[in-house]
């Protein structure tokens, strides 16, 4: 896992990544990047209501991401606006999103 405070905290398994993202519905536009804590921002159009927002969510993580969005999953535990998502990857992607990931988290809003 990251250093907290120093990036997004991720957690890499055998099938992916799995890291926080701290969400602002009805956005006026879709933007992935930038930090909130240890989370990575994602700011939807969407109004949390009966799941758009999440699947927003997930829409655009995949895209900021470069992986399909059945790769991108939202834990059903996650409530609010902090929400625990998991890529799946192969083992040999996980540097990349990895990566992908620090590069969105040092974007200035």
């Amino acid at each position: 896992m990251t250093d907290p405070g120093a990036g997004p905290s991720f957690r890499r398994s055998s099938d992916g990544v799995s890291f926080w993202i701290h969400v602002s519905p009805r956005a006026a536009r879709e933007r992935v990047g930038g930090l909130h804590g240890d989370a990575l921002r994602v700011a939807v159009k969407e109004a949390p209501v009966e799941g758009a927002a999440n699947a927003a969510c997930v829409r655009a993580v995949a895209r900021a991401l470069g992986v399909g969005r059945d790769a991108v999953t939202i834990d059903p535990a996650s409530k609010g606006r902090r929400k625990m998502v998991r890529v799946r990857v192969p083992e040999d992607g996980a540097p990349a999103v990895e990566r992908a990931l620090l590069e969105l988290a040092s974007e200035r809003r």
